[in-house]
């Protein structure tokens, strides 16, 4: 079973930094689109960052130039590092990895379970 798991959310004060993980474990071999979206309750999920497999990235409006999405070292990880978080960056971050080449699962989209991140003022 394919997994998506993300990790490092936290509660931060506003100002601060955090840093997401995303990973599909095992398929090393396999390039993937990385979406990353952001829901709070009672609002839908918002798009935040989307990296393809030759790199080219999108910001949201309301990230750009403090959200960076980056590859990691390895294939099947990427990384968001988010800055000067302000308390509208507060919500459930969601990973999705879309296997496009390479050593991949079934072609599909692959969600996480999401991690929380809470800015306070």
């Amino acid at each position: 079973q394919v997994r998506v798991v993300e990790s490092g959310g936290d509660s931060v004060e506003a100002g601060g930094s955090l840093r997401l993980s995303c990973v599909v474990p095992g398929y090393l071999q396999c390039d993937y689109d990385w979406t990353w979206y952001r829901q709070t309750p009672g609002k839908e999920r918002e798009f935040v960052s989307l990296i393809d497999r030759v790199d080219n990235t999108q910001y949201a409006d309301s990230v750009k130039g403090r959200f960076t999405l980056s590859r990691g070292n390895a294939k099947n990880q990427v990384y968001l590092q988010m800055n000067s978080l302000k308390p509208e960056d507060t919500g459930t971050y969601t990973c999705k990895a879309d296997p496009r080449r390479g050593i991949c699962p079934p072609r599909r989209d692959y969600w996480g379970q999401g991690t929380q991140v809470t800015v306070s003022s």
